[in-house]
């Protein structure tokens, strides 16, 4: 499960992953299925920590593993793999398309039982409400978030 600090990080590190710096397009496919859920945290977990002064103990720079670009991706699985390996719940790093809050990836074998939903706050980003929500953090990205076609 893919999980972050912020909503807008969530959005910048699921739907829009592959949308280029300069601006691209969301079509409706793609985030017309997909809900944003506050999640508590029920038990302590341990992550395999990617950034700051813990990155460099591994002997590696941000651009091998966590701000590396897509098509890269093959590389970073190894990373999951290794870290799921040793017996941590998961994997934390600074978000490369919002490299100001924290990005993660929590292992279900290791960690299913670990979160309860918060159902003060949700997104439904098929709902108008949310579409408008998602509309108004991508403009001033450049991403043209497309409608339900009619």
């Amino acid at each position: 499960m893919y999980a972050a600090e912020t909503e807008e990080a969530a959005v910048a590190e699921t739907l829009l992953h592959n949308v280029p710096a300069e601006g691209g397009v969301l079509t409706y496919d793609r985030y017309s299925s997909k809900a944003l859920a506050l999640l508590k945290v029920t038990r302590e977990l341990r992550l395999a920590i990617l950034h700051g002064i813990d990155l460099r103990r591994l002997k590696v720079a941000p651009d091998e593993v966590t701000t590396s670009p897509a098509s890269t991706y093959p590389d970073t699985v190894r990373w999951a793999e290794a870290a799921h390996g040793i017996g941590v719940d998961g994997m934390v790093w600074m978000s490369r398309l919002c490299n100001d809050a924290k990005a993660y990836v929590f292992f279900g074998d290791k960690c299913a039982n670990a979160f309860a939903q918060d159902t003060s706050h949700a997104r439904i980003f098929a709902s108008p409400a949310d579409q408008i929500w998602l509309i108004d953090l991508c403009a001033p990205l450049h991403i043209d978030v497309l409608l339900q076609p009619s």
